[in-house]
Parts: structure tokens; sequence; C-alpha cells
């Protein structure tokens, strides 16, 4: 199934019950007029970080079912899936065979070594310093041959996820087969993660690097040519960045939306809310919450500095359960830039506040994801944040499916869903129509979309004062209350 202007839901293969028929089971009893679309996070067998570190792209990890499944799920759903174009993991069978056969592995430009990386003398620790880095040392890791040689290879992410070499001839059919593959099952939507990191270039930070991240996007949809796929480049940083791959034709994630939202709900100041609104591009993918924690970085200069640290200080102190160590070392957080929570805890469960940011984010440009914790209101789970000893997991419940059963009878929830069908059915969000922005005092916010030929208008006024809200397509109130059911 083609990408389609509806609401997509992100989750893991095995949180929604234990498996993708779990899945679909799930989706098809409860959530199938609320979702338009699926990013299934990694299916691929994997040697860590919860999938992003895949062997290959090739099979579904038999745990979570098979390409069938995907398939079954594409019927129904617009299908997103993950391609990590900055890596690859070592346990793969392209990196044992290079540590098997060294020079003779047909796979040895496969990686981006190191030590062949730099000329002679260097690098110096200007150079080191100057790469754009997730961890505090240089990025490299050492590996040992099995003749006992050993080399050094880059090494972004963590351990287990050796970088590729996208310049080499080897690397890019890997890209192409990979993609192609993806595409043979369905998938209408490529998420790549971490592009930004993929271009390495001397006397460069090593991130985004200009203009070769614009060759390598050309390369990808070129690969792509021929097939339905949309490439969704993904990057967390200053917004000028996605901007940037926008105004080059690409659909964008808008990283900034959730903290812009905290902060006007905390304050109850719209001002900010609306000056972001009116800039965002309409191609784009809206998020509040996702299988990461809520990105600092990608709303400064949206927001001041003294607004983010005002934000921040105020999401750990009403957050429910949000403490600073879950987004520290001792919780194995890896990017300082981001805060461990889920979207609902850091409203301190409120209801209330909870459906207003659901609300704006469905009035926003763009379609609207939301990750599975969310769809069902989820508070921080501290049990497997604790029992892990990962940040990022207090927004990663597992869901059993009688548990599912019985937190979609939450008002909250039931309100959700019902907000949610109305956006997926409603033709005033026309991508190609209009949005219209007003603020008729510090605390109120009205957003008025309308479809390309104006016959349909959806209009929100949101009070973040008193907490309230008012909905209408063409004059004619819609309510979306819901109660628990008997």
């Amino acid at each position: 199934m083609k990408l389609d202007n509806k609401v997509m839901l992100i989750t893991y293969p095995d949180s929604l019950g234990h498996n993708l028929k779990d899945l679909s089971l799930v989706m098809n009893k409860y959530f199938k007029d609320a979702v338009g679309g699926l990013h299934i996070l990694p299916i691929f067998p994997s040697t860590g970080d919860r999938g992003f570190s895949p062997t290959c792209y090739d099979r579904v990890d038999p745990k979570f079912g098979d390409w069938e499944d995907v398939e079954s799920l594409g019927e129904k759903y617009y299908i997103m899936l993950d391609f990590m174009i900055n890596h690859l993991s070592k346990h793969s069978k392209y990196f044992e065979d290079y540590q098997q056969n060294k020079d003779q592995s047909k796979y040895k430009d496969l990686f981006l070594n190191w030590d062949k990386f730099w000329p002679e003398g260097r690098p110096t620790q200007k150079d080191v310093d100057l790469i754009y880095k997730r961890k505090d040392k240089a990025p490299y890791e050492e590996i040992t041959f099995a003749d006992g040689g050993y080399t050094k290879l880059w090494n972004t992410f963590g351990p287990e996820q050796i970088d590729l070499d996208i310049k080499s001839k080897v690397t890019q059919d890997f890209i192409k087969q990979s993609l192609i593959n993806l595409t043979r099952h369905g998938v209408s939507l490529i998420r790549l993660d971490a592009f930004a990191y993929a271009v390495k270039k001397l006397d460069s930070n090593d991130f985004f690097v200009e203009p070769e991240i614009w060759q390598l996007l050309d390369q990808v949809k070129n690969d792509l040519k021929g097939t339905d796929a949309t490439i969704l480049p993904e990057i967390h940083e200053h917004y000028t960045m996605p901007f940037k791959v926008s105004k080059h034709g690409y659909f964008i994630y808008d990283f900034a939306l959730p903290m812009v939202l905290l902060y006007s709900l905390y304050s109850g100041k719209t001002d900010q809310l609306a000056k972001w609104l009116k800039m965002s591009p309409m191609k784009q993918f809206t998020t509040l919450d996702t299988h990461d924690g809520i990105g600092v970085v990608d709303a400064k200069d949206i927001l001041t500095d003294d607004q983010l640290d005002y934000t921040t200080n105020e999401l750990y102190k009403v957050g429910a359960n949000v403490s600073r160590k879950y987004s520290s070392a001792e919780y194995n957080n890896l990017d300082i830039y981001q805060i461990n929570t889920t979207y609902y805890s850091a409203l301190g469960n409120d209801d209330k506040k909870y459906f207003l940011a659901r609300l704006l984010q469905i009035f926003a440009p763009g379609i609207p994801q939301i990750y599975y914790v969310g769809l069902l209101a989820g508070k921080n789970d501290l049990d497997l944040l604790e029992r892990t000893k990962e940040g990022r997991n207090i927004n990663r419940h597992y869901y059993e499916l009688n548990e599912i059963e019985q937190e979609v009878q939450r008002p909250v929830v039931a309100s959700l869903i019902k907000l949610l069908e109305f956006r997926n059915k409603e033709a005033a969000f026309d991508l190609d129509g209009s949005i219209n922005i007003e603020t008729p005092s510090d605390h109120e916010i009205v957003i008025e979309r309308s479809n390309r030929d104006g016959s349909r208008k959806a209009t929100a006024k949101v009070d973040l004062e008193n907490l309230d809200y008012q909905v209408e397509v063409n004059g004619k109130k819609v309510n979306f209350e819901e109660t628990v059911k008997a």
C-alpha cells in the first residue's frame, strides 16, 4: 500500500503482543480506523540496540514472524521499515567474512577503515575534536582478524554497529540490494536511520556533510526508481538541517514539536507554538514521542535557551517519575540532548493536558505519528527501566494482549482513538490544502485547516490557561469525549 495521509503508528514488532501476528490482531481489533500506517521498528535479525544493529535485511527475525506477516499488514496499512544506512552489525555474515579472510574478503571495502581514512600523521587531537560524536572518545573500534592481526574501523554508535564505507562499490551494491528487497515485500516508506552520520570527509565534522549528503540521497532515490517507495531521512539536530532536506523535496520529521508543545502546556503561552507551526512545512511527519527520548537540541532557536531550560526543569518537576539520572550515563544514555520519558508522564499523567497535546499535533502541518506507548497513554515503566538500566526503556513497555484490552477502555485512550479516526476521515487535513494560525490572546491558539478547494474547514480553538478546546468542521461542533465502556 502506498503512503497515505493518515496517522502512522510507531511500534516494535513485539510490543503490542509478542510478534507480528499479534500486532495484526491488535490493529484490526482496536485501531483499524485510527491508524493508516505502521512504522514497524527493526524486524531484522540484530545483535543489539533493540534491533538497530542488523545483521541483514533479507530476513525477518523468526521470533517476530516472516515476510508474509509484513505483507499481510501491508494490505491494510502503509508500512515503513528502517534501513540503517550508516552501519551494520559486526556479527553479520559480511563482517565475519571480512574478519576471517581479511583483505581476501569480498566485503573488505564494505566497512570504513579508520586508519586508511586519515593521511599519514593524522588524526590529530584537533581532527578528533572536530568530529560530531555520540561518545567521549574517537569513534573507532579495534577489531582482531582470524590470523591475529588487527585494524581500526569507524564506529559511531555502539560497539556492535560498524560504520559502512558508502563510497565503495560493494557498499553501494549492498545498499541497493537491501532497499530493493524491502520494496518487494510491500514496504512503501523507508526510513534512513542515522543518515546524517553516513558521509565522512576529511576536515569536516562528519555530520550532514554537504554537498555529499545530497549525492547520497540522490543515489538512494535512484536505487528506488521504478518502485512506489518513499524515503524519510531521519535527523535529530537543529531544525535548519531538516528544513534543508525538505527543500530538496523529501518528507522530514518534526522533532521540535515535542519540546515546543511541552513549553506551551507548562507555561500556558501559545506564541512560540504559533511561530513554529507557521514555519513548518506540510510535507512532514509530526511526532510527540518515539522509541528514543524527547529531543532538546531539535528545538534550539525555536525556543530560546531560557525557554529550553525552563521546559527541561519543569519536565523534571511535573513529569511523573521523571528523574535527570534516567538520561545520564548511569542509565546507559548516549545522547545528552534527549530526555527519557513517556509523553503522558512528561505531562504529569494528566489526561486533559495529554489530550490537548494530541489535538494540537493533529492540527499541525503534516502527517501525525504516534508511538505505541503514546497511543495507550502509557506511564513511565520504572520496572523495565530499573531491570535493564537502559534509560530509553522507560518508554518501551511491553503490552500483553489482555493489558491492551483494558487500556483502550480508559477515557483518555478512547477519546484519543476517536480523535485519530477523525483525523483520518476528515478531508480538511489535505496536505495540499491550507493552514491558518491565530493567537487571540497569549494563552489561546486557533488553527484552521482547509482542503485544496476550500470545501472543508476544520478549526481547533485551544485555551492553554483554562485547558479547554472547541473543534468545528464547517461550523459544526465535533466532540471527542468518551466515558468508560460498560
